[in-house]
């Protein structure tokens, strides 16, 4: 696991963006798995910038987001399919045939989740995951206890996780109590994973993640097993860690066939 600690989270998701770019120039149909939430944000708003000004082509790549609630209308204002509309999808070239979100209206739920799976796999694999991480340590929605070769499915979100996204819900407004998912063993199918955390808040799963043991109650930890994962911190997300020294010693000395970027470490 790369852990590469910027001084903002505008920073980080520079480098981010600098890296799905590299890959989208190296191969044009990537497939790249996208999340949503507070974090990705900025991120996103670079990719746009980056197709704007920069002109990276989005025609040939396709897309796959790791969850949506269940029961809510695509239109709703907390519902990830306007989040990602609104956010991405409507300032990029991706084609909308190539865009796949999950289904929280579909009728049968365990066939969808299968059907998702096979399309994931007919798109050849992901090329490149886009994470975040929950204040538990959760990535995707699959919360702590969750098994980590699990597979697309419906999940039941903890109180904590409720709490923590009712502010993107009207006030009084109840958050859906089930989302459907993509797996921790569909996550770590990804060729490779790109995991953004920013604020103190996030320090100690972060921690935990990267130096404590593997272990259900904290699934972002089962990343320490993937082949090519990044973890891109600002200072505080980083602050709990121990070698963070180490972690900026092998960012500042990549060998160049490496480097994505020329942007500072700290």
């Amino acid at each position: 696991m790369e852990v590469i600690i910027q001084p903002s989270p505008d920073a980080a998701a520079a480098v981010a963006a600098r890296i799905i770019g590299d890959l989208i120039r190296r191969k044009p149909d990537a497939v790249l798995g996208l999340a949503t939430g507070g974090t990705p944000c900025g991120l996103y708003k670079e990719l746009i910038r980056m197709h704007r000004q920069e002109g990276l082509d989005f025609s040939g790549v396709t897309t796959f987001n790791l969850d949506e609630y269940v029961g809510i209308p695509p239109g709703h204002p907390a519902s990830y399919h306007r989040f990602m509309q609104e956010n991405l999808f409507a300032h990029v070239n991706v084609p909308p045939g190539n865009i796949h979100i999950p289904d929280g209206n579909t009728p049968d739920i365990p066939q969808f989740c299968a059907r998702y799976e096979e399309q994931i796999r007919q798109a050849g694999g992901i090329d490149l995951q886009v994470l975040g991480i929950g204040h538990d340590g959760h990535i995707g929605f699959n919360e702590s206890t969750s098994s980590l070769v699990s597979r697309t499915r419906i999940k039941t979100l903890t109180e904590e996780t409720l709490a923590a996204n009712q502010r993107f819900f009207a006030p009084g407004e109840p958050v859906p109590r089930h989302v459907i998912t993509m797996g921790v063993g569909t996550i770590m199918d990804s060729r490779t994973c790109l995991m953004l955390a920013f604020g103190e808040g996030k320090a100690k799963a972060v921690a935990s993640m990267v130096e404590g043991p593997i272990t259900a109650m904290c699934p972002a930890s089962i990343l320490q097993m993937h082949r090519q994962t990044s973890l891109i911190l600002d200072p505080p997300a980083a602050s709990l860690l121990t070698r963070t020294a180490y972690y900026q010693h092998v960012f500042a000395n990549k060998p160049d066939f490496q480097r994505v970027s020329a942007f500072p470490v700290i």
